[in-house]
């Protein structure tokens, strides 16, 4: 039985959730994702990172379409 991390890395974190590494650094920078240091490491809680994928805008249907008619 595997268990889920209480917190992930920046390379993990950007795994998990699909984004990249500059991705993550500028939502740290604008506030919007919560982190931690540990010495020079940075972690990103799990609760933390649900927090910003939950914050994000919900998508259009119209919008995936190509917005063809």
């Amino acid at each position: 039985m595997s268990s889920s991390p209480n917190a992930f890395t920046i390379a993990d974190f950007c795994d998990a959730y699909g984004i990249r590494r500059n991705s993550a650094y500028l939502e740290m920078k604008a506030g919007r994702l919560e982190y931690r240091k540990a010495g020079r490491k940075t972690l990103i809680r799990k609760v933390d990172a649900d927090a910003w994928l939950d914050s994000l805008p919900k998508g259009n249907s119209e919008q995936t379409q190509g917005g063809e008619a």
